[in-house]
C-alpha cells in the first residue's frame, strides 16, 4: 500500500477522477488479506468499481465479493509460504557461516570461495575479506565510543577528523551505530560464546568453535518493511554461527559497547 503509484492511483480515486481500477491479477493488487479489504471496501465508498482480469469476479454480487476475499486468502498464503521458505533457506545457510550476499559491511569485502549444496541446489559461497584500512577505522570507531560513551561525540570526532565511509562519504550517528550493534565485528571468543548463550540466541556452533580468531555471522536480525527504517529484532530471534572471517572487536569490548 505504500507504492508510489497505488499512492497515486487512490489519490485519484478520492478526487473522483476515476470510475474503475482494473488489474490483471487480484495479487498484483496485494497479498495481505487485512489490507485487501480494507481497499474494497474504500473502492465502494467511492463508487469505484474493481475489475480483475484473470479471476473475473462480479464484485456487484454477494457470491463473487466472497470468491474476491477466498482468492486474496490463498494470495496471502502464497506470500507466507514463499517467505517461510526463505527462512528456512537462510537456517540452512547460516550453518555455514558464509556471508549471505548484499552489501558489505564496512571493514570487508565480500569474495566468492565456492559452491555449497543446500536443499538439493547449489548455491554460491561468499567470504568476508578484510579490507586493512578500513578496519582500522572500525577499531578507531569502537576505541572512541568507548572513551567517550557518546554517538553525538564519536561523530563529530570522525567529521573533525575527515574519515569517510565505503561511499565516501562523513560518518553519521545512524553509520556509527550500525557499526556499533553489528556482531559481524565481535572475534568469537570466550566472553562471545557466553553472551550469545545467556542471550538465547539460535547457536549454530560449538563452545570449541570460538576461537578468538573469527568473526559473528548473525542472520535475521531485522524486520524489514518496505517504506519504513528496519527494526532490530530480539536477540532471542537471531540465527548465529562463527563466521569464516576474521573478527576485530574482543567479545568484551562489544559487549561493553552494546551495554
Amino acid at each position: 500500500m505504500e507504492r508510489p503509484e497505488f499512492k497515486k492511483m487512490m489519490a485519484e480515486a478520492r478526487a473522483k477522477k476515476i470510475s474503475a481500477i482494473v488489474c490483471y491479477r487480484l495479487d498484483r493488487i496485494s497479498r495481505n488479506i487485512g489490507d485487501f479489504a480494507k481497499l474494497i471496501e474504500e473502492l465502494d465508498g467511492l463508487n469505484v468499481s474493481f475489475i480483475s482480469i484473470k479471476e473475473q469476479f462480479d464484485t456487484s454480487s454477494p457470491m463473487g465479493r466472497a470468491m474476491m476475499y477466498i482468492s486474496s486468502v490463498f494470495s496471502q498464503l502464497e506470500r507466507e509460504t514463499i517467505a517461510e521458505r526463505i527462512r528456512d533457506n537462510m537456517h540452512e545457510l547460516s550453518k555455514t557461516g558464509r556471508w549471505l550476499g548484499g552489501t558489505s559491511p564496512t571493514g570487508y569485502k565480500s569474495e566468492e570461495v565456492k559452491d555449497v549444496t543446500i536443499d538439493g541446489k547449489i548455491k554460491k559461497a561468499c567470504m568476508l575479506e578484510i579490507i586493512p584500512e578500513e578496519a582500522d577505522i572500525i577499531k578507531q570507531i569502537y576505541k572512541v565510543f568507548l572513551e567517550t560513551n557518546s554517538l553525538t561525540k564519536t561523530e563529530t570526532y570522525f567529521i573533525q577528523n575527515g574519515y569517510k565511509t565505503k561511499n565516501e562519504k562523513l560518518f553519521t550517528r545512524f553509520a556509527l551505530r550500525n557499526i556499533l550493534t553489528n556482531p559481524v565485528y565481535m572475534i568469537a571468543d570466550e566472553d562471545a560464546y557466553h553472551y550469545l548463550i545467556e542471550n538465547d540466541v539460535d547457536l549454530f556452533a560449538e563452545k570449541i568453535d570460538f576461537d578468538s580468531k573469527r568473526g559473528i555471522m548473525a542472520y535475521n536480525r531485522t524486520i524489514q518493511k518496505s517504506g519504513k527504517a528496519n527494526q532490530m529484532r530480539p536477540m532471542d530471534e537471531w540465527i548465529v554461527a562463527v563466521g569464516k572471517h576474521a573478527g576485530l572487536i574482543k567479545g568484551t569490548e562489544w559487549i561493553k559497547v552494546q551495554e
